[in-house]
């Protein structure tokens, strides 16, 4: 009973509002709009400086190292458990009655304007009046005929009568050769008839003319029924012929009712293909086995891709070569996915930034650029097969990348929202390495709206920790130089394949590295520590007793802006070792990294 009051106070208040000049109506409403709103963007704002200042003092709650604990689960239909096999299949009937359904065609092409349907409204109307004023003349002439029709059908039936009086005239003139006694007996009965039928064809002459129509139309309409009936079965005969000729046509028909097939990366959503099942598992996986929901966002990126036009996207010259280093495919991680390099700090170039950002048209073309570079990567380095590589592994270097809000940062959103949304569990691993104090803030912002799937995927490294993070996934010699690893385009010496190994120094202690040498061959090598400020010497030692030690390299203190990678080769003559020996005087362990190979001499001329 308390809250009875309150619809009245409501109705008070609107009729209030309602007795008001509109314009004054309208400003107080968009005031009572605006008031909650600026206060929401203050609170936001307020809290994200909290975020930032308590990210910036370090409280960022271990959110430097991620998580990173997701694991891929198996492709195999054999492996799924009992639900997500009938989720999958469940999955397979909903797509095969989408395509019988033509659910997978882009909609027609929408009307025009207003401003034209309307015109071509008009042009219709006027067009089908002038159509009208010719039949509406014609009409007249076209009744012309049925009143001849019924004419000549009248005429028909009057003629029929006089044609049996005057045949039976002849019969009375050759009966009248008879005795003549007889011929008063027989004329009085045609007077007395004479007379009836007189009296009977008056009134029949007397009857109304519209009775005369319809007796016309009625006759008229049973000779053009006779008409049909006699011109129908010689024409069915011929429809008979043309129907058993045409019987054969419904199977282009049936053929043309088939779907054609629909297919994403090169996979068909339906048949026997197996890298069918692993690229719908991708579906039902982003939204947690809930079919309808996978269904949805399958028919959405199917869609998508077509109105983009990827098929012709991926031939296009998009003129952007100066952007290949800032994504690229390099290498992959010890699980064998590839992995794909983002380095927005190439952007620190102004002229390269503007050309890639600069207007709407070249966002739209950097836009275009990146999902080509994303579909080029998936057909070339991922195998959909159920056992196969079907993901890969994304490392963002955040270093001295420009802030969130340029001219990026809507285009940013544009290609992260299309890849969530339409290329589902194509991410093992992302790793944010060099990442400031200032994303992790923005981080924080986001997580809420991330799944615990997504967030399991993430992980960030500080710039201290940046090259030991990536080597927990990515075996150095597959980690390009500047990211800390080995891998250099187009070494002589060294490839992928030949293998890294990492040791830790400890502080304020020193470590060797014996690598053995034969006669008559060639010691190759090469080590790096990471941040260097470390002194560093190499020498050959024979095995002999009493044999000589060569100085290789002089022991020297290595600057952190020194040459990443320390390179050396000796000529052994007589057998021994080659010792390398790193001393870390700082209060910091080092990584170290190093690997060789041993040449003979006819390789090494």
């Amino acid at each position: 009973m308390a809250e009875e009051p309150q619809p009245e106070a409501a109705a008070a208040t609107e009729v209030a509002v309602t007795e008001k000049a509109p314009a004054e109506a309208v400003a107080e409403k968009k005031a009572e709009e605006a008031t909650p709103a600026v206060e929401a963007e203050a609170q936001e704002e307020k809290k994200d400086e909290e975020e930032v200042a308590a990210a910036a003092a370090g409280d960022d709650g271990g959110a430097i190292e991620g998580t990173g604990s997701f694991k891929e689960e198996s492709n195999l239909v054999a492996d799924l458990p009992d639900p997500e096999k009938k989720a999958l299949d469940e999955f397979k009937q909903l797509i095969a009655a989408a395509l019988a359904a033509g659910e997978f065609n882009l909609p027609p092409p929408p009307p025009p304007p207003k401003a034209k349907a309307e015109a071509a409204a008009e042009e219709t109307k006027t067009e089908e009046a002038k159509a009208e004023e010719p039949a509406k003349a014609e009409e007249p002439a076209k009744e012309e005929p049925k009143a001849e029709v019924a004419a000549a059908t009248a005429e028909a039936t009057t003629e029929e009568p006089k044609a049996e009086a005057s045949s039976e005239e002849p019969k009375a003139e050759a009966a009248s050769d008879e005795p003549k006694a007889e011929e008063p007996v027989k004329e009085e009965p045609k007077a007395e008839a004479a007379p009836a039928a007189v009296e009977e064809a008056k009134p029949a002459e007397q009857e109304p003319e519209e009775k005369t129509v319809v007796v016309t139309e009625e006759a008229a309409t049973k000779t053009v029924e006779a008409i049909e009936e006699t011109v129908v079965p010689a024409a069915a005969p011929a429809a008979s012929a043309s129907e058993e000729a045409a019987a054969p046509a419904p199977e282009p028909e049936a053929q043309a009712a088939v779907p054609e097939p629909v297919l994403i990366w090169g996979v068909p959503l339906v048949g026997d293909d197996e890298r069918t099942d692993t690229v719908l598992l991708k579906f039902l996986r982003a939204r947690e086995f809930k079919v309808k929901e996978a269904m949805a966002m399958l028919k959405s990126a199917v869609l998508w891709r077509k109105r983009f036009g990827i098929e012709s996207l991926l031939d296009a010259d998009l003129g952007l070569p100066e952007l290949d280093n800032v994504v690229f495919y390099r290498g992959a991680d010890r699980e064998g996915h590839p992995v794909c390099y983002n380095v927005y700090g190439e952007f620190q170039d102004k002229d390269m930034y503007e050309k890639a950002f600069g207007d709407e048209e070249k966002r739209e073309r950097f836009l275009k650029w990146r999902i080509q570079l994303l579909e080029r990567g998936i057909l070339s380095q991922l195998d959909f097969s159920p056992s196969g590589i079907c993901s890969m592994v994304q490392v963002t270097d955040l270093k001295n990348s420009p802030p969130m809000l340029g001219k990026h940062r809507a285009v940013t959103r544009q290609a992260v929202a299309l890849l969530q949304d339409n290329y589902p569990e194509f991410i093992a691993k992302k790793v944010f390495i060099n990442v400031p104090w200032w994303y992790l803030a923005a981080n924080k912002m986001m997580s809420p709206f991330l799944t615990q799937r997504t967030k399991s995927k993430f992980l960030f490294a500080s710039p201290a920790k940046s090259a030991e993070t990536l080597f927990r996934y990515i075996a150095p010699e597959q980690v390009p130089v500047q990211f800390g690893g080995l891998f250099k385009e187009d070494d002589p010496e060294f490839t992928t394949s030949d293998a890294v190994t990492e040791l830790t120094i400890k502080a304020s202690s020193k470590e060797t590295v014996e690598i053995p040498a034969s006669e008559n061959s060639t010691i190759v090598w090469e080590l790096r520590v990471l941040g260097w400020e470390v002194s560093y010497g190499a020498e050959f030692t024979p095995d002999a007793e009493g044999g000589y030690t060569v100085i290789v390299q002089k022991t020297r203190k290595v600057p952190a802006n020194e040459e990443p990678i320390m390179k050396g080769s000796f000529k052994v003559g007589e057998p021994g070792k080659i010792v390398l020996t790193i001393n870390n005087a700082a209060s910091k362990k080092k990584k170290l990294l190093y690997r060789s190979k041993v040449k003979s001499t006819s390789e090494s001329i």
